[in-house]
């Protein structure tokens, strides 16, 4: 595991956006599964002024997003299918039919799932994972518990991860209680992945993924098992 500390976290962003972009002049029609939350914000902002400067083409890339809140409708402001658009796909030269999220209001939603595995299989694995961290450990929505997911699932969320993420919600609305979620397996059958972590409150989680025992409990801690993780942090 590959561990780089930034200066702030413009740096962590600029970073990170290097890092991905690499990877697309490298394979202009790779494939990279992206994560949400305010973290990758700011790297998306420099993907997007990297796409403008021509440094980077986005026309032949295939992009498979980690979750989405269920229940919540693509145009909902805090749907994770409306914060990619805003934040990235609207501001480079994304084709819509290379874009896939899990659906929020799958009717079926096992079904929707193993739709969105077979889809990820089809266009031959996700080369590229960004991800996140929850101050829990969960990577996606995949919350601690006593296994490691496996694949896509419907999944209930804790109350801790409520918490977190009321804050993007107005006072009256309502938290989603549940996600869809790429499991712990589909984000290790990632080729590569680049984790990334901003601020103090996130120090502790992060030294428990790096250097604690891998359990379900934490997450995060399977990506020890991997042999191709980058982690950019900023305290």
């Amino acid at each position: 595991m590959n561990v780089i500390k930034a200066k702030d976290y413009e740096d962590l962003s600029k970073k990170a956006a290097i890092f991905i972009a690499a990877r697309m002049v490298q394979n202009p029609r790779c494939v990279l599964g992206f994560a949400t939350g305010s973290t990758p914000e700011g790297t998306y902002s420099e993907l997007a002024a990297l796409n403008a400067a021509g440094v980077v083409d986005f026309s032949e890339v295939t992009t498979f997003n980690l979750d989405e809140y269920y229940g919540l409708p693509g145009d909902h402001p805090q749907s994770y299918r409306y914060f990619m658009n805003e934040k990235l796909f609207s501001l480079v030269n994304m084709r819509s039919e290379n874009i896939n999220l899990p659906d929020g209001m799958a009717a079926d939603p096992a079904g929707d799932c193993a739709d969105y595995e077979r889809r990820i299989r089809e266009a031959g694995g996700v080369g590229l994972q960004l991800l996140g961290i929850g101050r829990n450990g969960h990577i996606g929505f995949n919350e601690p518990g006593g296994e490691f997911s496996r694949e896509t699932c419907l999944v209930e969320l804790t109350e801790d991860t409520k918490a977190a993420n009321a804050r993007f919600f107005g006072a009256d609305e309502t938290v989603p209680e549940r996600a869809i979620t790429m499991g712990i397996g589909t984000i290790m059958r990632a080729g590569e992945i680049l984790l990334i972590a901003n601020g103090s409150n996130k120090l502790e989680i992060l030294d428990k993924m790096i250097n604690g025992p891998v359990t379900p409990t934490v997450p995060a801690s399977v990506l020890q098992l991997h042999n191709n993780v980058t982690v950019i942090y900023c305290d």
